[in-house]
Parts: C-alpha cells; structure tokens; sequence
C-alpha cells in the first residue's frame, strides 16, 4: 500500500510538471506568433518593396511618382472573402487612382500550403476579373509580416508625406463582406476620402475579417 502510495504520488506531480511544461510552451508560442504579426500601427512609416506583378514585371511604391498615397490590400485567389471583395477592391482602384491612391494588391500566401494562389492562378484570376491595378506576389513571404496582415483581405491605407509612406487606417474594407448592398460603413473608403479633403481620419483601424494567410510549413 505504501508503494501504491509513492506511486500515485510521483504519477500526479508528474502530470502537474507536464501541465506547466505544455502550458508554458504554448506561451511562448503564442508571444512568438504575436511578435512575427505585430506589424505596422497607424502612424508608422511603411517601407517600400519590390514584388513581382502578374505581368512578369518588379513593382514598388516608388514607381508611382505621381501618387498621394495607396491602398494597399493583401488578398489572393482562393479565400472566399477575398473572392467576396474582388469586385469592390476594383471599384476602390477605379474610383480613386484617378484622384492620386491607387490600390496595390499583394497576394501573401505560400502556394505550396494553397495551390489555387499559384502564380499562374494570379494571372488567371485577374484576367478573369478585370483586375485594373498591380497584383503583387509576395515571395518568401517577408512583407505581410512587415505590415502586420493577418487576413485575406486585409487593408493599409498609405499617405505621402515629405516623401514618406504614412500609415493612416488598418483594417477591412467595410463592415459587410457578405452583400456590398447592405454595407452601413465604407471604412477604406472614408479614410480615403478625408485624405483627399485634408482631413483627419476619424476610423483609423478596424478588424479585418477574412481568411488567415496561408505561411509556409
């Protein structure tokens, strides 16, 4: 009985000692997942880029010489709320480009993990939906970390100012991704339109809502 006694005794401090071991793992893994997206805040200045375009072609920021700020929206092809999007990330392009924000759209995930975001993918997709702006790949995966993008899509409206990128809103594009007709609050778009008037932005990060960014295992 005394044996029993020692036995049961070792077998729970063990358990404990386990308990504590796989809880403070996952600690660690979680402050070091925390650390890899904390990304840009409103404010901060974005680094440039240079990122191959679906056209074979390197772009960076820099290129649009003409451009007051951007919107630069990291998205890709097979995320149902990025498909959801596509048609108003298209309008944003349209409607403000000609105004001085052009978008940049950055696909970030490793196609290796999701196939339907190959290369090729991109350029099908693009075709397919008349896609008016570049449609960046972000190979090896080293500017999304950067910006601190978690979701497909995930929004950075950019500002020029004395010749550098100022972040001035993070988040989702509007506060409906399911129906655009029944959207109350055009995020992206209001912070864009105070810009253009010299205002401030008043909803300068809001959650972004979509699928999380495929990394490579």
């Amino acid at each position: 009985m005394k044996n029993l006694k020692i036995l049961m005794t070792a077998f729970v401090m063990g358990l404990g000692l386990l308990s504590f071991t796989t809880t403070d793992h996952d600690k660690n893994k979680i402050q070091k997942e925390s650390i890899s997206v904390k990304g840009y805040e409103v404010g901060d200045e974005a680094a440039d880029f240079k990122l191959k375009n679906i056209d074979g072609k390197m772009v960076s920021l820099s290129d649009f010489k003409s451009a007051k700020g951007f919107i630069v929206v990291f998205t890709c092809n097979h995320c149902p709320y990025a498909k959801k999007y596509e048609d108003r990330i298209v309008e944003l392009d349209k409607k403000y480009k000609a105004q001085g924000y052009p978008v940049i759209a950055i696909n970030p995930n490793d196609p290796n993990v999701q196939p339907e975001d190959g290369y090729q993918q991109m350029i099908e997709r693009a075709k397919q939906k008349g896609f008016t702006f570049p449609y960046l790949v972000d190979e090896g995966q080293k500017i999304y970390p950067q910006y601190g993008a978690t979701k497909t899509p995930h929004v950075f409206v950019l500002k020029k100012e004395n010749g550098k990128n100022i972040v001035k809103y993070i988040g989702a594009i509007d506060n409906n991704y399911d129906n655009p007709n029944d959207v109350s609050e055009y995020y992206a778009q209001d912070a864009v339109n105070a810009l253009i008037k010299g205002e401030p932005v008043k909803m300068t990060k809001t959650v972004a809502i979509g699928c999380t960014i495929k990394v490579k295992k």
